[in-house]
């Protein structure tokens, strides 16, 4: 990977990992179902105008939107209402890695290899150990709403890996804004039903006051430097170069996640939160290595490749 590149790289860890202090402004002054629909609804709607709908199988299209749009942003947004810490929550998150392996292996038939056995082993192993710490100084639920949001990003994942294995010279960037057209309606009516049909709407109209402006701040970052750019950087690297060049640095999006946290949100994580995160990373790691097919520099990866990352997204939290 050039000098550039590496640059581009730890640019979007960068954006990415800063990315969940956007979260969390916003989730302090919008409800968590109705944020989850407006940041992709804000997508949405350009999208639908002016990109071309990427020729791939609805079924995927719809697995890939409701796995990475509804489920895991209904649960992470949740989760991080209800009380998980900013920079646990990109930690914790990280879990949608072996949870992709082992849904590709039960639905696809992949093989897992005994490398990726022992690290979704250890990688539970580093959520147990945080999951023990939370019981010993909060409630264990935010840490389980987590879980259910990475396991709906790797349902996401799977979607995104099927319709990139069909459609061969897929558009990948297409495919990602594209996922934003899926959650919008379901997480509006989501929100009408358990957060109240006029609460959203009300902090939405409370943002363009003095004290509300911080969220639509938090709702740009969130959508323009995450999404778009960070997540048009992620795909740029991700044709130019093999997928296990590229994929670890997802991994350090926590490393940034936390530090943003500490620095700050006065998030001071626990020893033991961190050694459980240092396991976790490592347990993740493991989980996703696999023989990758080398891809020369300036050359497209192949649809397989596309996909068979560290099983991460095409776009980050």
């Amino acid at each position: 990977m050039t000098a550039r590149d590496r640059l581009l790289g730890f640019t979007v860890v960068l954006l990415w990992g800063l990315n969940f202090l956007a979260i969390r402004v916003g989730l302090d002054h919008f409800p968590p179902f109705f944020f989850a629909a407006l940041r992709f609804a804000v997508i949405a709607v350009p999208v639908l105008l002016f990109v071309p709908r990427p020729q791939v199988r609805t079924r995927w299209l719809l697995l890939y939107g409701t796995g990475f749009g509804i489920l895991q942003f209904a649960f992470l947004f949740t989760a991080m209402r209800v009380g998980m810490p900013t920079g646990l929550a990109s930690l914790v998150l990280q879990s949608s890695a072996p949870f992709t392996v082992l849904l590709g292996a039960l639905f696809l038939r992949e093989r897992i290899r005994s490398i990726q056995v022992a690290g979704i082993v250890v990688a539970l192993a580093g959520l147990a150990v945080i999951g023990w710490d939370r019981l010993e100084h909060a409630t264990l639920l935010p840490v389980l709403l987590t879980l259910a949001g990475g396991l709906g990003w790797a349902f996401g994942n799977i979607g995104a890996r099927q319709a990139t294995v069909e459609s061969p010279g897929l558009n990948t960037l297409h495919l990602t804004l594209w996922l934003a057209v899926v959650p919008p309606l379901p997480l509006f009516a989501l929100s009408a039903a358990a957060e109240g049909p006029a609460t959203g709407w009300h902090a939405l109209a409370g943002s363009f006051t003095a004290a509300g402006w911080p969220a639509l701040v938090a709702l740009a970052y969130i959508v323009v430097l995450a999404t778009v750019i960070g997540s048009g950087m992620w795909t740029y690297l991700m044709s130019r170069y093999p997928a296990g060049v590229v994929a670890p640095l997802t991994l350090l999006v926590p490393v940034v996640g936390i530090a943003a946290a500490w620095a700050f949100l006065d998030e001071t994580p626990t020893p033991l939160s961190l050694v459980g995160g240092v396991i976790v990373i490592a347990g993740a790691f493991a989980a996703t290595s696999g023989k990758r097919t080398a891809t020369a520099t300036g050359q497209a990866a192949s649809p397989d490749a596309a996909t068979d990352r560290p099983r991460s997204q095409l776009i980050e939290a």
